[in-house]
């Protein structure tokens, strides 16, 4: 269980910074969107691993003798990734988070690692569709949370906290630490 907070808080972490920029963009609280911009995350954030747990395991039982490895560097690549993306500067850009066209581009674009996710559930034991409700569940709730908190944020403290938070380096950490964890439990079974 403390994996999969680990890992919802870890995906999530996108969900927040962009909400964070939502937040800035919108000056104030405007509720409708606010939360229709957390739901959208969270549905995306939570459905996106049932997607590529379900496109795995057609072929789960040719990479079983190496799903540790591919489970590693999944998130080895995801954590690379958000830790350099955390260091780059926050482009200016013109979108406008009021519009369900956006939101909806953002929350696919957020959710993306959790697609590949669900290739990990799927190496790792997550054998029926059943299985992953629970996961299904905590990704989508602590990504509609941290949706909110960001939207939040990002409207009382603008973009300061963009420029403090980087909660893409927390976010690949977790998700490299995971990795290596899984990694060392399989090797020493």
């Amino acid at each position: 269980m403390l994996d999969l907070i680990l890992i919802a808080f870890a995906l999530a972490m996108d969900c927040f910074a962009v909400s964070v920029v939502c937040g800035v963009i919108l000056r104030r609280r405007k509720w409708g969107t606010i939360l229709k911009i957390a739901f959208l995350f969270g549905l995306f954030q939570g459905a996106m691993p049932v997607i590529g747990w379900a496109l795995t395991k057609g072929f789960a039982s040719y990479i079983e003798s190496f799903d540790h490895w591919l489970a590693f560097g999944l998130l080895a690549f995801m954590g690379g990734k958000m830790i350099a993306d955390s260091f780059k500067e926050e482009e200016d850009k013109s979108i406008d988070p009021e519009k369900t066209a956006t939101q909806l581009a953002l929350a696919v674009a957020t959710s993306i690692d959790a697609l590949a996710m669900g290739i990990t559930f799927a190496c790792t034991g997550y054998n029926t569709l059943a299985s992953l409700r629970l996961p299904f569940a905590v990704i989508a709730a602590v990504s509609f949370g941290m949706s909110l908190a960001g939207s939040l944020l990002g409207i009382r403290y603008g973009s300061a906290v963009i420029k403090k938070a980087r909660p893409e380096l927390v976010g690949g950490l977790i998700l490299i630490a995971i990795g290596v964890k899984i990694l060392m439990e399989h090797l020493f079974q």
